[in-house]
């Protein structure tokens, strides 16, 4: 989506020789002739970029008394002065306020864009910093994995990514659905534009309202941008969207019916094209029949439905997850890589994993850890129970190996069968064909075995492996 660039100079065919430069470019503009026509168009919507000539006839304010006024206001903003009667001390003076830059006229069309191609990449960037600088832990930056449930989530993605619908992404916490987000916005028309998150589960309600809208400027503080304005051509991410409070879920109607609102404390409309994305881990549905959360609401963000799949649902994919993850985690940590063996990629995939992807980047970086095992050695199960702690399957404990040297033959191979079985059947999610399969024994034999040693497949298990 295009830069929305707001030109302000008392001539009008300069304002319109530059809007017709910048449009050609694909920038999105605005023009102002004076300081309060000006004024009116940032509080309309606070622009990418300003273009601000120094001497502006017939204003209340000249440009250099406006540029204080708009750092002032808004320390983040990025104004480009220019003027056709310029001095170098004017030019220090200019950027010691906190110009990007000083252009003199008549200056070429050339040095013109590349101006401003520096200034709204440097706040593309600044904003990409900050965004990063919020996260906690390293962004996945793509779908790993190629499992039934990744493939068919990815191939919806391909599909939506490119429109402008709403999408509602649900799945459990730690499943990567801040991952889809991010990925519909890369792979959309908007990729250009900022991509902004708002935690809606981390914020108080009166927070959380100037976080969205803003805060208009008074004389003892600058103005805030919320966050719909700073999505202004690109995507506004509602994370975890169901901790919204009811009265904040009503504003967030009005403005998906009509996208526009007031600052806080701010008379004036400001309009905003946002594309709005939401992600939850709860049954919105029950949250709607508790009276916890709006049905409107709800229908307006379930335009385009996606589920992330648990990393139980999509075990195939460990291994290559795991590979990944070690790699990226060497590489930003700065330890020594360490090699994943057979046996503990198999232990990967047998854990239940309830924190989903995020609890595997945990395991990971506890793998890493000089304190466990031999750094030069491939990494083992054991290694792998230890890292993931209480919670891990007790075959994946040397207890339980001890406990069947103590018994006697008949019995300690009985367990040993259970235990071995049970395993297999964890690691392949409950098929049993697969555990069959690679165990060397007859489906129905399994069955038989497994009913026998008293193993039950649960239910649950085997949804799982559908």
């Amino acid at each position: 989506m295009a830069n929305d660039i707001l030109i302000v100079d008392d001539e009008a065919d300069i304002c319109k020789l530059i809007a017709g430069i910048l449009e050609d470019e694909g920038y999105e503009t605005r023009e102002a002739g004076s300081s309060s026509e000006a004024f009116s168009a940032i509080e309309a919507r606070q622009p990418s970029l300003i273009i601000l000539d120094v001497w502006l006839q017939n204003s209340q304010y000249d440009g250099l008394q406006m540029l204080e006024i708009i750092r002032r206001d808004n320390p983040d903003q990025q104004v480009l002065m220019i003027s056709g009667h310029a001095t170098f001390d004017m030019a220090v003076r200019a950027t010691k306020m906190g110009a990007y830059d000083f252009l003199t006229k008549p200056f070429k069309s050339e040095v013109l864009l590349h101006t401003i191609s520096r200034a709204v990449e440097d706040n593309r960037l600044r904003r990409e910093n900050l965004a990063l600088q919020k996260q906690v832990g390293d962004r996945l930056s793509d779908l790993t994995g190629n499992s039934p449930a990744i493939a068919q989530l990815r191939q919806a993605l391909e599909k939506v990514a490119p429109t402008d619908s709403r999408v509602l992404i649900t799945g459990s916490p730690g499943s990567g659905k801040s991952v889809v987000a991010q990925l519909l916005h890369d792979h959309s028309a908007r990729a250009s534009g900022s991509f902004v998150v708002l935690n809606c589960a981390g914020l108080e309600p009166d927070r959380l309202e100037t976080a969205l809208f803003g805060v208009e400027a008074t004389d003892k503080s600058a103005r805030s941008v919320g966050v719909l304005e700073q999505a202004h051509g690109g995507t506004l991410l509602l994370d975890e969207v169901a901790d919204m409070p009811l009265e904040t879920q009503a504003k967030i109607v009005r403005v998906l019916h009509k996208p526009r609102f007031n600052r806080i404390g701010g008379a004036g409309w400001v309009e905003v094209d946002v594309r709005v994305i939401a992600t939850t881990n709860r049954d919105l549905t029950r949250e709607i029949e508790a009276g916890l959360f709006r049905e409107d609401l709800y229908y307006r963000l379930n335009v385009v439905p996606l589920t992330v799949p648990p990393l139980g649902v999509r075990r195939a994919d460990i291994p290559e997850l795991s590979t990944e993850l070690m790699a990226r985690a060497v590489s930003s940590k700065g330890r020594p890589p360490r090699a994943l063996s057979e046996e503990s990629l198999i232990a990967l995939q047998a854990y239940e994993w309830p924190g989903n992807v995020w609890e595997l980047v945990n395991v990971i970086e506890r793998l890493l850890l000089p304190s466990v095992g031999d750094v030069d050695a491939p990494i083992g199960a054991d290694a792998v129970a230890e890292a993931i702690g209480g919670g891990s399957p007790e075959f994946l404990r040397s207890d339980a190996s001890l406990g069947i040297m103590k018994q006697p033959l008949r019995e300690a191979r009985e367990d040993f069968e259970r235990q071995y079985l049970t395993f297999h059947l964890a690691r392949f999610g409950g098929n049993i064909s697969r555990t069959a399969g690679f165990v060397g024994m007859d489906r129905a034999a399994l069955h038989r075995k497994l009913k026998g040693l008293g193993v039950h497949n649960s239910e649950r298990a085997q949804k799982t492996s559908a």
